[in-house]
């Protein structure tokens, strides 16, 4: 899945896909549906998303003990989703629980979801991240760790952000994912996050997946932002 564009749907209902997604109608998109929709309306918003030809990443961050995620993981996966991920932080026993619960839950014959594992959110600062969760190492230092353990543990890559992308792929491989939130055009407002990045400087980083929600959700023409964040990102000149 390298070069893939995968838009955030962080809407609160089903009405407001349809609406957001009906331009799109002769596009085959990668969509993240995360809490906020899943939660308002469960697994049929799955099963619209995918009767409507599109990819889903179902980014719900799995993060408890190694038995509930893995019995987690197994019902997921039988909603044919895509991609799933977890809190890295879990633990190795946990991840490798995930993937258990992913093999189980998939029909005979198919291909398990994609599983990646959360290092640090783009929001947290390495000032939040060494005062509040205690951590008295680099922010780079933890993300490294933790996709290290994340490859050890049998899952396919990692969320991150660009800025870590070559490091992880240097130390672990260009096969492990990196799928990196926090994507905004030059010129766009930051928002929330905080380490950010434009389309080029991940290509140029070798991600393998950017995640943008906002910058095209919230845009006047969603369609026309799509395709333009997606010819830079795909080093098409225009």
């Amino acid at each position: 899945m390298n070069n893939t564009l995968i838009i955030a749907l962080d809407f609160p209902d089903k009405r407001q896909v349809v609406d957001f997604l009906r331009p799109f109608k002769e596009e085959k998109l990668f969509v993240k549906v995360g809490m906020e929709l899943f939660y308002a309306e469960g697994p049929s918003i799955i099963q619209f998303i995918k009767e409507s030809g599109h990819d889903v990443f179902l980014d719900l961050k799995l993060h408890d003990i190694p038995n509930t995620v893995k019995g987690g993981m197994s019902t997921l996966a039988r909603l044919g989703v895509d991609m799933v991920n977890v809190h890295a932080a879990g633990g190795r026993e946990m991840m490798e629980a995930a993937i258990e619960g992913l093999n189980a839950g998939v029909s005979a014959g198919t291909k398990r979801p994609y599983c990646i594992a959360v290092t640090q959110l783009t929001s947290t600062s390495e000032l939040q991240m060494q005062s509040e969760q205690l951590i008295k190492f680099s922010l780079q230092e933890s993300v490294l760790h933790y996709a290290e353990l994340t490859k050890q543990a049998g899952l396919d890559g990692v969320v991150c952000s660009a800025h870590e992308a070559r490091m992880i792929q240097s130390q672990i491989g260009e096969e492990f994912l990196t799928v990196c939130p926090g994507i905004r055009p030059a010129g766009e407002l930051v928002g929330d996050q905080k380490r950010v990045a434009t389309p080029p400087f991940a290509r140029e980083e070798g991600v393998s997946a950017i995640v943008v929600g906002r910058p095209i959700t919230k845009a006047e023409n969603p369609l026309e932002s799509y395709l333009s964040i997606k010819q830079e990102w795909e080093g098409v000149l225009r």
